[in-house]
């Protein structure tokens, strides 16, 4: 979540330093490590709501069997939820309202299932539920359960067997632990647990082969929570802002899994308009990049993010990264569209 431009201006001038301008909207920190560029190979049509914090949050739906057919579901939180082909063009477009966050989960004869965090009424989170209908790139409304008592922020899915778990992550820190029951058309919601963290929240995402969540404090830091409901509902501090490889606001987290344990939790290290890597399972610094601009623009102040694995396309060989863009200028804010493959040659060896 920004801080606004007001706030931004505040601390330029704190700091000795004179604003530059309206677009630049994110304070670079220079006590920040360095961040190598990578170039996106593709963005979104921007998001209908113009000259506003719009677009948050995608999700990557990837078509095996056609891979260069797969699909973007993402947020425009002041109207609803965008399908988007790979070509950044719109497939379909739902009247949801005010959706924050959005995620997605194959649940094979159950269909892919996505979940939007519903803010309409800020003392009473909802998660809206939809089936997505993969040949047509539409989303098929089932209906919504209760988030818990408080503004809907984030939300992440794990799906373990035939049980579906969702992560509803409220803005006051407080996170609810779902279990979403599908019968027949229908939809039904229980709250198994709760966790707390001490201040603002908002991204996060589950390592479904740890069965370990990953939350997003934005002032403080990446926070670990065992999703298991018979254990400890404490979290663990595993990767604090510094200031240098993690940046405040901790937006959008998103995990590129590698072998059994491997691979990667990255992290919009929204603050000095970067991303920040770290390796699982220890959650190890692993590099830092940003999008710069080319024959797309750069991103700044990014919000959510997502990323998949496997070959989408001649453009995106060994995976796919989205990230949403809150700078878009001239246009509404849009999607960013990157090659796993120009990420991962960034990293150090």
């Amino acid at each position: 979540m920004r801080h606004g431009l007001a706030a931004s201006v505040a601390i330029l001038l704190v700091a000795g330093l004179a604003p530059v301008g309206l677009a630049q909207k994110a304070v670079t920190t220079p006590a920040s490590l360095p961040a190598v560029d990578v170039l996106a190979r593709g963005e979104t049509v921007p998001v209908g709501t113009a000259a506003e914090d719009a677009a948050d949050d995608p999700a990557i739906w990837r078509n095996a069997r056609r891979p260069s057919a797969s699909l973007i579901v993402a947020t425009d939180k002041k109207a609803g939820l965008y399908v988007y082909g790979l070509d950044g063009q719109v497939r379909s477009f739902v009247k949801a309202g005010l959706v924050n966050n959005v995620d997605l989960i194959d649940m094979d004869l159950g269909g892919v299932i996505v979940v939007a965090s519903d803010r309409n009424d800020v003392t009473k989170a909802l998660l809206q539920v939809y089936r997505l209908n993969t040949s047509e790139a539409t989303l098929e409304p089932i209906g919504s359960v209760s988030g818990g008592a408080g503004e809907a922020y984030g939300v992440c899915l794990l799906r373990d067997g035939d049980a579906l778990y969702a992560f509803s992550v409220l803005k006051e820190g407080i996170i609810e632990q779902v279990v979403i029951a599908l019968t027949k058309g229908a939809v039904s919601g229980r709250n198994l647990r709760t966790m707390k963290l001490q201040t603002q929240t908002e991204g996060c995402v589950v390592d479904s082969r740890s069965r370990t969540l990953y939350v997003g404090e934005e002032d403080r830091g990446i926070w670990a929570f065992d999703t298991r409901p018979d254990v400890s509902t404490e979290g663990r501090l595993v990767a604090a802002v510094d200031g240098k490889h993690l940046v405040a606001d901790v937006e959008g987290l998103t995990i590129m899994p590698s072998g059994p344990r491997g691979g990667w939790l990255i992290a919009s290290s929204q603050g000095d308009n970067a991303y920040a890597l770290f390796s699982l399972p220890e959650m190890k610094p692993a590099g830092r990049f940003r999008i710069a601009a080319g024959t797309f623009g750069a991103t700044q102040e990014t919000d959510g993010i997502a990323v998949a694995g496997g070959l989408f396309g001649p453009g995106y060989p060994d995976g796919l990264f989205v990230a949403q863009d809150g700078d878009n200028a001239p246009s509404a804010q849009n999607f960013k569209l990157v090659s796993w493959r120009d990420i991962l040659s960034t990293m150090p060896r």
